[in-house]
């Protein structure tokens, strides 16, 4: 009985049906590209030239386009760049978590940039863009993580100042104070999303307290949530950020420098 064949060997057959100057996009670029926070895909999506005639069939799905980009290598496999290969996995998968994390692997892993991402969404097509263009909207305000871009999500609703993420924060003399998720530099607020999970070893925990003694010492007022509450109650996370807001507001701002990633 013939041996299922394995994925490196259902790329080569559909490349070889494919034709000249195919390359492998969506998932399976992107996996080779080396980002792992995906699934693994059950069909293996092409790029081929406009004019091709060369269907969808099994496991192989076809996409003839006029930006046929330049392909580069990875593993002995020809794909597209990989801004490219994520926003043709992005367009079509309907979960929004799912796109929002593919999108911050890449720029974390520096796989692309989001200016890259950003003009390959404006030029490319239209259909399955919008969760893809939401996403893109939180990472370009400075998220790096889900927990970050559904508190992003809250700032929205508050009717607060907007926030600057994952700036440092110091001393007046330069001391470090911390790395805020979250930060209105107005009024010296600092929001943390400290998960559970981070504080069950002791140093994690330790460090956590250090970074509270900080704050307190260069007198910051800070908040900080469980990243379950951002979609557990929403509306209450809501309320104590306005209400710690308002309570920086009301004292004098603190020395403290905020420094913006170069």
């Amino acid at each position: 009985m013939p041996c299922e064949p394995d994925a490196p060997q259902r790329i080569e057959a559909a490349l070889l049906r494919a034709g000249p100057d195919a390359m492998v996009t969506g998932l399976w670029a992107a996996r080779l590209h080396g980002l792992n926070q995906i699934p693994e895909p059950d069909q293996i999506h092409l790029l081929v030239p406009e004019k091709r005639e060369v269907s969808s069939v099994g496991f192989m799905v076809v996409e003839r386009t006029t930006r046929l980009p330049q392909a580069v290598v990875r593993s002995g496999v020809p794909v597209a760049p990989a801004y490219r290969a994520v926003l043709d996995a992005a367009r079509r998968i309907r979960d929004f978590d799912a796109v929002r994390s593919l999108l911050a692997e890449s720029v974390q892993r520096r796989r692309c940039t989001l200016e890259q991402l950003s003009r390959e969404l404006s030029r490319g097509s239209q259909r399955g863009s919008a969760l893809p263009r939401r996403a893109l909207i939180a990472l370009l305000a400075g998220t790096q993580s889900i927990a970050e871009a559904d508190a992003w999500e809250i700032c929205k609703r508050t009717g607060l100042p907007e926030a600057e993420w994952n700036v440092v924060v110091t001393t007046g003399t330069g001391e470090f104070v911390a790395r805020p998720d979250a930060w209105w530099d107005e009024v010296a607020f600092a929001w943390e999303i400290d998960s559970r999970a981070w504080h069950e070893k002791w140093d994690d925990y330790s460090a956590t307290l250090q970074r509270n003694a900080r704050y307190a010492a260069a007198g910051i007022v800070v908040l900080q949530t469980l990243p379950i509450r951002l979609r557990t109650e929403p509306d209450q996370v809501a309320a104590e950020l306005r209400a710690a807001h308002e309570a920086a507001a009301r004292r004098p701002r603190p020395s403290v420098i905020r420094h913006r990633a170069a």
